[in-house]
This record gives C-alpha cells, structure tokens and sequence, in this order.
C-alpha cells in the first residue's frame, strides 16, 4: 500500500466540469441537495486519498468509487512514478460507459 500523503490529487477539467454541473443541477432540484452532492463526493475523494489502492482496477489503469446516493462514480488513475492521483471523471452511471474511460 503506497503512502498517499505522498501523493498529488489533480482534477482533469472534466472532472471539474462534471462536478460543478451535478453539483449545479442537484441544486436547482432542490435548495441543498448540491451541497450534500458536493460533500458526499468529496467524502469519496478523501477515501481516495486515504487508501489510492482501496478500490479495484476497472478498466487498465483506471478505478472507480461509487458517489453514495448518488447515481455517479468518480473516476481516476494512480501514478505512482509522477506521485499523482487524477482523477478524469465524475461520470454519471446513466450515461453510455463507453465515455467513461475518454
């Protein structure tokens, strides 16, 4: 198990453009439900952090962690040369996964 206190978390600009967009449409459902979207991925992000390895290679390098309630899993990759976790999606499930590896 590799130290991630070594390691460098970098959102890919989808990964921030999904999160703003799922954050900003669960907000306008309901006033607070972007926040507990925000929080809850961000609960999921720090396991991440925590443990890079605790979660299963999905497709090649890529591994993915379910966003609880939410219909979304974060997608993201160890490198472990460069000490950087990327994360490259916050893809929505309903979607063609096909997309989710792009």
């Amino acid at each position: 198990m590799e130290n991630s206190a070594l390691f460098k978390l970098v959102l890919s600009d989808r990964a921030k453009q999904e999160l703003l967009q799922a954050y900003n449409w669960y907000e306008d459902q309901q006033f607070g439900l972007g926040d507990r979207f925000r929080a809850t991925a961000l609960d999921r992000i720090n396991k991440i952090l925590q443990n890079p390895e605790l979660f299963s290679t999905k497709h090649g390098l890529f591994r993915e962690v379910r966003v609880a309630v939410f219909p979304y899993v974060i997608v993201y990759k160890i490198n472990k040369k460069k000490k950087r976790i990327v994360i490259t999606s916050v893809f929505h499930t309903s979607l063609n996964p096909a997309k989710k590896y792009k």
